[in-house]
């Protein structure tokens, strides 16, 4: 979500985390880029001009080869113009579903001072995504602007933080302050607190695509 790192390189960010049920993330993610990319006609050569991501990263991202990190898969989930969850794991549920916090996916960046849990299985391409994030005391995290028409609801659960969208003044959020507003511009979450902050993030989407 760095938007600082350079594209075909996030040497100081984590790759796109850890899945505790052993499943491996990068052989999923790579699954479902191809897919994606071949459904939607694209080369490796064209998807890498629309996302600013390298062939050869690609390449190695399919195949299972690179773990990605968050910045890398936002900017190939924009090229795509898919949500960013349609890249990641895919498995179908009926009934009620529970949500085991050791078995979580937890997407890191920032060398771990960002991350996000999902609190929504990854099962077909969706408009909402709801997610659990924290930010390390006194970290920015900055992010590209998402797809036209996604928006983001969002709640302090514990801390303060700021929230800056594009041109506006900074937003100041003390703990149970929420806020919603249009993501399509580029925008970042600020911990100015000493103490890790936590927000629950809804993401919703203009269509279902992907």
């Amino acid at each position: 979500m760095n938007r600082h790192s350079p594209p075909d390189q996030y040497p100081d960010d984590h790759p796109v985390g850890r899945d505790a049920d052993g499943s491996d993330l990068a052989v999923v993610v790579g699954r479902n880029l191809r897919r994606l990319r071949t459904r939607q006609g694209h080369s490796l050569e064209r998807l890498a001009r629309l996302s600013g991501v390298s062939r050869a990263m690609l390449g190695q991202i399919e195949t299972g080869k690179s773990t990605p990190t968050i910045a890398l898969l936002w900017k190939v989930a924009i090229a795509l113009g898919v949500p960013f969850a349609t890249l990641l794991t895919a498995e179908k549920h009926a009934g009620a579903l529970v949500l085991r916090r050791d078995r979580a996916k937890v997407l890191a960046s920032s060398e771990g001072r960002f991350t996000s849990r999902a609190l929504f299985p990854f099962d077909d391409a969706r408009q909402v995504e709801f997610y659990e994030v924290r930010i390390a005391p006194f970290h920015r995290e900055d992010a590209d602007a998402h797809a036209p028409g996604t928006r983001e609801n969002l709640i302090v659960a514990r801390g303060a933080v700021e929230i800056l969208i594009g041109q506006q003044p900074p937003i100041d959020l003390a703990e149970g302050d929420a806020l919603l507003f249009e993501a399509d511009v580029p925008h970042g979450y600020r911990n100015f607190g000493s103490t890790e902050a936590v927000l629950y993030l809804v993401m919703t989407y203009v269509a279902t695509i992907g």
